[in-house]
């Protein structure tokens, strides 16, 4: 099974959208894609998608729950399946919380003389849940910020994929990137592989060489394509609360927007490379295919 988080210890670096329409990238070659929202904020993956019309019900069964072992229900009946055939696990406002619960959690666990590792509980739902037998891809998207968020999300892939601006932010996170990766790592207790360092929200700038310089020294894989800056086309799929494979299917766009589709497929791909998959244009119906012609 292929399964990352999106991970930037920065915010604004287009972190969400970059993981819905990976998400939707994967979908499109047939790989069973289920994509998880752990983000609380408002506006998330589960807005982009349409599917977060419950996140302030503190009645229903939500993703903490299942993290905390007190679910209303069974985890596969948290899924929701969007109207471009993407599997996703909504945002709730208890993600606020999730600390807090977390720790009571723990505590309750270990007066009763039982283990509760707080960094462990999103693998536990989905191991439980037979997650990695019913899908090919699993995607997380935490917050910027660390805390059990981002531990759980990582814990539970084992694998990141860091989108970063070229810009002086996105070049001070390069120094000490290694670094970074190494702290997560004892923070989750887990080998944690880097998948792919994209550079997102890219602009055509005279520094752009500088950063791409400093970009080349990265030791860990770096993404092929450079996802540049496209706000008509996010925005609008933003505010139809679909894909951007979706939105430029359904709407005449210029040329230049389906070469950001084509580099989200290209990213795609080399992911799934990562984990020795390889996905092809022939997976690809012939309607998809002209989406990114």
């Amino acid at each position: 099974m292929i399964s990352y988080a999106l991970w930037s210890e920065a915010g604004g670096v287009g972190k969400t959208a970059l993981a819905v329409n990976l998400a939707a990238a994967h979908q499109r070659h047939g790989q069973r894609t289920l994509l998880i929202d752990l983000d609380p904020q408002n506006g998330g993956a589960s807005h982009h998608l349409g599917v977060d019309e419950e996140r302030a019900d503190p009645d229903v069964d939500n993703i903490v729950r299942h993290l905390i072992d007190r679910p209303n229900g069974e985890f596969a009946d948290l899924i929701r399946t969007t109207s471009h055939g993407l599997d996703v696990v909504p945002s709730h406002n208890m993600l606020d919380s999730l600390e807090t619960n977390l720790q009571r959690a723990q505590e309750m666990e270990q007066d009763m003389g039982g283990r509760f590792v707080k960094e462990l509980q999103l693998r536990r739902v989905l191991r439980d849940a037979d997650v990695p037998e019913t899908y090919d891809v699993v995607i997380v998207d935490p917050p910027a910020t660390g805390g059990q968020h981002v531990y759980n999300a990582v814990s539970a892939t084992a694998n990141v994929v860091i989108p970063l601006e070229l810009s002086p932010k996105g070049e001070q996170s390069l120094r000490g990137l290694e670094d970074t990766v190494s702290n997560l790592e004892a923070d989750v207790d887990t080998e944690v592989g880097v998948v792919a360092v994209v550079p997102n929200k890219v602009r055509r700038t005279r520094m752009r060489d500088k950063y791409e310089a400093a970009l080349s020294k990265v030791s860990y894989p770096v993404s092929p394509v450079q996802i540049p800056v496209r706000e008509a086309m996010l925005n609008g799929a933003w505010d139809a609360q679909t894909t951007a494979f979706d939105y430029v299917a359904t709407n005449d766009r210029p040329d230049r927007e389906r070469e950001t589709l084509a580099a989200f497929d290209e990213l795609a791909r080399f992911v799934a490379a990562q984990f020795d998959v390889e996905l092809t244009a022939g997976d690809l119906r012939e309607d998809e295919r002209e989406v990114v012609a």
